[in-house]
């Protein structure tokens, strides 16, 4: 089931991210954060974005969540998305559904753009967003080093169908979800196949 990420889920949520960082090319942070970092992050990033879980029988399996990848205000309806899930749970689904409910809620706060930037050699996870209806908007080569090698990044985008001029900024996540009643209401509504 798909629910609203708590602090409490901080700790399952990093166990997972940690093997990407550690075996992987697909992010390009280097050392692990400490759950106190990376609670901080969470607690940071859910200001504005929603943070969603993937859980099953009360362990978190998978997460995704938006973010901002701009600080200039001419950017304010742009976000970002990224999923991570444990290998158990590849190929049944769930990062789809994951990230069908974040962007949802992403065009339900207001943003007009959203990004996905993907590591080159990271072919499931380009496979996967073209899939979702993502589309190249630009390739970086060669702009990271990882593993002792250079690495290139693609970034690819989704755009709501709002094509006007916005008249107000996006709103936080939580305004959403309050005019909604709770997270799960907000779920519910969203209508995840």
């Amino acid at each position: 089931m798909i629910r609203a990420a708590t602090k409490a889920d901080c700790p399952a949520m990093l166990d997972i991210y940690a093997p990407y960082i550690l075996n992987t090319t697909y992010t390009f942070e280097y050392t692990v954060p400490s759950v106190e970092e990376f609670t901080a992050r969470f607690e940071s990033y859910t200001q504005m974005c929603p943070w969603l879980v993937w859980e099953e029988n009360g362990t978190v399996l998978g997460y995704a969540y938006g973010s901002l990848p701009y600080e200039r205000e001419a950017y304010a309806w742009c976000s970002e998305i990224s999923i991570y899930l444990s290998p158990s749970i590849h190929g049944r689904g769930i990062g789809r559904q994951l990230c069908t409910a974040v962007e949802k809620i992403l065009f339900l706060q207001g943003f007009r753009v959203i990004y996905s930037l993907i590591t080159t050699e990271n072919e499931g996870s380009l496979a996967f967003h073209k899939k979702m209806g993502y589309k190249f908007s630009a390739e970086f080569p060669n702009c990271g080093v990882k593993f002792g090698r250079w690495l290139g990044v693609v970034w690819l985008e989704k755009r709501s169908n709002v094509v006007e001029i916005p008249s107000t900024k996006p709103v936080s996540w939580l305004s959403i979800v309050e005019n909604n009643g709770k997270s799960n209401n907000i779920l519910d509504k969203l209508s995840i196949p």
